[in-house]
């Protein structure tokens, strides 16, 4: 015992060693069924929560790997899901508030040195996302510098640098744009309602006979009702109004009316668990998985305020996102698979 103490230093060196020998070898992709699989990297909002990151999913068709909006703590929760982030085939927007934003610069960076990838990461989104790419480049371009010239291009080649901007036209209130194509998958666009922020979109993904639908943030929609017809799992933001009430009442109670004003004003451009749960049962869909969770379940007994009138309003599959929440569809079958990554 006495020499396991004092060895202890060493120990902790070799162990750490295979521990990461282990992990770099782990690909969580490898091991999937052909079919469609959504993971949440970031199930959160603005709000901070312990369990939930900045709005960020991942779908793996196949061989094709989508990030759908990147906020804070996605790509780290990539990593740590043994996501190879450098296998991400393209990134798609659904609208430029800050939280589905804000981690654009480090997943950008991790996708090109992971991958030692040659050419930048495409990112899809509805008009404007000209001007979020660019900033981002520019505001990374000295960092692209000083990795190329420390690790040089066996890493870091500089034509794979930063993201390279595709806007999609918006499509018409019932209609869908065609965003991509590729190896069997299917990705379009619709149109949902986040007014006054615009323009504002959702995602659909069919991959051989399964589906999917991404909300985005937006209120209650009958365009993404109407898109959502017969999908396997929904995706979709969920504000609790009876919880963000209670935090406009403490807020008022502390005298804090920032946060007594915001809680307010975010209650009309959110949909309701209830809501998407109609949502849900109106478009006979299969699963429903919320995630964009306003606010924070952290208080005991939150969840069941969070789900109130869920039950009446949708007789399918409910999951509640959390960071690490993954549902798998497997092609060829009509099963839907939830496990836990983090």
């Amino acid at each position: 015992a006495c020499l396991v103490y004092v060895k202890r230093g060493d120990l902790s060196e070799s162990v750490y060693q295979i521990v990461a020998s282990k992990r770099m070898l782990n690909d969580i992709t490898t091991d999937l069924q052909d079919g469609l699989h959504l993971v949440l990297c970031g199930a959160g909002s603005p709000l901070p929560d312990p369990q939930r990151s900045g709005p960020c999913a991942l779908v793996i068709a196949g061989e094709t790997m989508l990030v759908i909006d990147a906020g804070t703590g996605g790509s780290r929760n990539l990593s740590a899901m043994q996501v190879p982030q450098g296998n991400i085939d393209a990134l798609l927007l659904t609208h430029f508030h800050s939280d589905h934003i804000d981690g654009l610069g480090g997943l950008a960076m991790q996708r090109w040195v992971n991958g030692i990838n040659t050419s930048p990461l495409p990112v899809y989104g509805p008009k404007g996302v000209s001007q979020i790419v660019t900033g981002f480049n520019m505001a990374y371009d000295l960092d692209a510098s000083y990795r190329q010239a420390h690790h040089g291009d066996s890493v870091a080649p500089l034509s794979g640098k930063g993201m390279l901007a595709i806007e999609v036209a918006m499509p018409l209130q019932g209609e869908q744009t065609l965003v991509l194509e590729k190896d069997g998958l299917t990705v379009t666009m619709f149109t949902v309602n986040h007014a006054p922020i615009s323009p504002a979109v959702g995602y659909r993904f069919d991959y051989k006979d399964r589906s999917l639908v991404i909300s985005g943030d937006t209120s209650k929609s009958e365009n993404l009702q109407r898109i959502s017809q017969g999908v396997d799992l929904l995706v979709h933001e969920a504000l609790s109004p009876n919880l963000v009430m209670a935090l406009n009442r403490g807020a008022a109670s502390a005298g804090n009316a920032t946060v007594e004003k915001i809680t307010h004003d975010i209650l009309d451009y959110h949909t309701s668990p209830k809501e998407a749960a109609e949502i849900a049962q109106a478009a006979n869909v299969k699963h429903l998985l919320f995630h964009h969770i306003v606010p924070a379940l952290i208080v005991p007994g939150s969840k069941t305020a969070f789900l109130k009138g869920v039950d009446n309003a949708y007789k399918g599959g409910v999951t509640i996102g959390q960071d690490g929440s993954m549902i798998s569809l497997p092609s060829n079958s009509d099963k839907i698979i939830t496990s836990k990554l983090l």
